[in-house]
């Protein structure tokens, strides 16, 4: 009987202490999770469960080891969020797989994503038809976004063409334009420092621009 009452504490006091770990690491989505995140969740996942398992040993020695994977999970967050090569480094870039209604094979393989992938995930967002499809992008999160033609096309899709002052050259050569373009109508707008722009994104011939740290 002993040895119940000691699982059923434990179990309690293991959902509170992961409880109170996640509302830490902030609330996100399922399909939103990084690598990082899920990582993360998994190995915690398991400590809670030999936490409960194993009454031999104390309850601390699991509970300290999901404290530390909290901990670096919450540092790797802030670092990701103050650096964007850092974030590219840990969770990757967004991928455009379908550009103006064109594959790109290339950017499938080197994502090991292969075409009954890319049909699937079209098929759950209601899409029949790989000519519906003007933009497919794979997020990091390994979702797809997918934009659909207009039959009156008004414009392309909004894109960001700069993100925490580093220009998107992937962007711009999907667009069909360069570096030295973007730069020149910008100058024309009056900003010469990129390094300044957190996030600048380019539809229906007009520049969305916003600054880092902008005070209104």
């Amino acid at each position: 009987m002993g040895d119940y009452s000691t699982v059923l504490l434990r179990t309690v006091l293991i959902y509170i202490v992961i409880l109170l770990i996640f509302r830490l690491m902030g609330k996100k989505e399922l399909g939103q999770l990084s690598v990082i995140d899920f990582v993360v969740s998994i190995m915690i996942a398991e400590m809670a469960v030999l936490a409960i398992e194993d009454i031999k040993k104390p309850i601390f020695t699991f509970v300290l080891p999901m404290i530390l994977l909290m901990i670096i999970q919450i540092t790797l967050s802030i670092a990701t969020l103050k650096s964007k090569k850092f974030r590219d480094l840990m969770d990757g870039k967004p991928t455009i797989i379908i550009n103006k209604g064109k594959i790109d094979e290339e950017a499938m393989r080197k994502h090991r994503y292969n075409f009954d992938d890319l049909l699937l995930q079209l098929r759950g967002k209601d899409i029949r038809n790989i000519t519906d499809v003007e933009f497919a992008i794979l997020e990091t999160t390994g979702e797809l976004s997918v934009f659909k033609k207009e039959k009156k096309k008004k414009g392309n899709v909004t894109i960001p063409v700069i993100l925490d002052g580093v220009i998107q050259e992937t962007t711009l050569e999907g667009m069909n334009k360069t570096n030295l373009w973007l730069r020149q109508e910008l100058r024309k707008r009056g900003h010469t420092d990129i390094n300044n722009i957190s996030f600048c994104s380019y539809e229906n011939g007009q520049f969305y621009i916003d600054f880092k740290d902008e005070k209104k």
